[in-house]
């Protein structure tokens, strides 16, 4: 008798998830409370056997799998995991399925914000070493649609997202990397300590054998050394390391057993700002256990020009330079945006807020920016946070039409239009990456 399992969400994931299970005999029963319209996806499902369950919770008792697979964006308080928890139901993610049929070694990279920059710059930097890489998880592609034809001289990088994590048991990467912790998701995981002892899973089944880079200059990462098995590499822009990355003068410096490695000068890095400083230390910590040469990282560091949505050079119009952000989705994100720039600012902000608190973003704003458009369903408490530190150079947006359109308005010759929404974007897009590229094609379409 094959085994049931049944898998909750029929995005990208999910489907993934629904081929390799039947790949592998699985009895499969996929649901979504979003009905799948696409004609296509549906003859596959057909194709493939699959019993499917549209815009209703399954009663999983009744149902009896043997095993859930959810997709991270669903949360564990939905009815089916409840009872699934009651029961004593597994409940994973299609990585830690990957994970479990997986022969190559996982690089696996988290953090509240620089998780896509430093998850695509260690992809990078693995690329030229020899090795077979797969750059996926919270980024891209599905792993568990690839693992299976690697081997265990390749080697897979995975951004993973708390909401990932916390549904992951046996998740064991060879090298996993935190870089910073900031609020986030709070409307999820309830509160800081939540959301960490979610982001700690990453580390949590490693052992001697395994490396774990962390944050020195992290007040919440810092301290989960001393939880580690694994063996711990610092990396940190403030204090000169034993062992980890750090700044001596304007050079980066990785030390490891009392050797010294220099691996290039800080003005070397092309991504800028202090934040992808430390995202480059992470990669380079990741880089130079996983066997990389010092060479190939200062060479590659030189070229990596960052990733789309992140702080990206949109288009010079009139002397001002407009920047896509869109993956600046909470306050320390964004602020980290406006401190990567020393011209005149205009920031584009608001989505739907995470549980987030916007006074310490205000507070940088009075500082730094000389006009905000606010947007989405956030709008209100942006406003309420500027007016509270005096703040009200601001107007209001209902489109991002009207956005780019009063930002043109309101730019001068050697301003920066930048668009950081400390928010998610679920209120008006389906993804940080549609917000991006709608704001992308508007500022393009801008006339000469």
């Amino acid at each position: 008798m094959s085994k049931r399992v049944l898998v909750i969400g029929a995005a990208r994931s999910g489907l993934a998830a629904v081929d390799f299970l039947r790949k592998h005999q699985w009895e499969v029963i996929l649901t979504d409370m979003k009905p799948v319209t696409e004609e296509a996806v549906l003859a596959h499902l057909e194709a493939l056997d699959v019993q499917t369950i549209w815009g209703e919770q399954p009663d999983v008792k009744r149902l009896a799998p043997e095993l859930i697979v959810i997709s991270p964006g669903i949360p564990l308080t939905i009815p089916p995991a409840v009872a699934a928890k009651a029961l004593g139901i597994p409940i994973i993610n299609e990585i830690e399925l990957a994970f479990r049929a997986a022969k190559a070694p996982f690089v696996a990279i988290t953090g509240t914000n620089g998780k896509t920059t430093t998850t695509t710059l260690v992809g990078e930097l693995l690329e030229g070493s020899g090795r077979q890489v797969v750059v996926g998880g919270n980024i891209g592609l599905p792993l568990v649609s690839v693992v299976e034809e690697l081997g265990a001289e390749d080697v897979i990088v995975a951004e993973m997202s708390s909401f990932q994590l916390e549904t992951t048991v046996s998740f064991k990467p060879k090298v996993a990397v935190m870089l910073n912790l900031t609020p986030d998701h709070l409307d999820r995981h309830g509160d800081m300590q939540g959301y960490l002892e979610a982001k700690a899973k990453i580390f949590a089944q490693q052992d001697e054998t395994d490396y774990l880079i962390l944050n020195a200059d992290d007040a919440y990462l810092a301290p989960l050394a001393d939880r580690a098995r694994s063996q711990v590499i610092f990396f940190s822009q403030q204090h000169i390391l034993k062992e980890g990355v750090f700044l001596r003068g304007d050079s980066v410096i990785f030390s490891r057993g009392g050797v010294e490695t220099s691996i290039c000068q800080r003005a070397e890095i092309a991504i800028k700002g202090a934040h992808n400083l430390e995202n480059a230390m992470a990669a380079i910590a990741a880089a130079m256990l996983m066997g990389v040469t010092p060479d190939r990282i200062r060479q590659v560091l030189r070229d990596f020009a960052g990733v789309e949505h992140r702080l990206e050079p949109v288009r010079r119009w009139h002397g001002v330079l407009f920047i896509n952000d869109s993956k600046g989705t909470n306050p320390d994100s964004t602020i980290k945006a406006l401190e990567a720039y020393d011209e005149p600012l205009i920031l584009i902000a608001g989505g739907k807020n995470k549980g987030s608190d916007f006074t310490a973003l205000a507070q940088l704003i009075a500082k730094r920016v000389k006009q905000v458009i606010l947007i989405g369903q956030a709008k209100e408490e942006l406003r309420q946070a500027l007016e509270g530190v005096g703040y009200h150079q601001y107007s209001e947006a209902d489109t991002y039409e009207e956005v780019v359109r009063l930002a043109a308005q309101a730019a001068e010759p050697g301003d920066i239009v930048l668009l950081s929404p400390a928010c998610a974007s679920w209120d008006m897009f389906n993804s940080y990456e549609e917000r991006g590229r709608l704001f992308k094609e508007l500022v393009n379409g801008l006339a000469e």
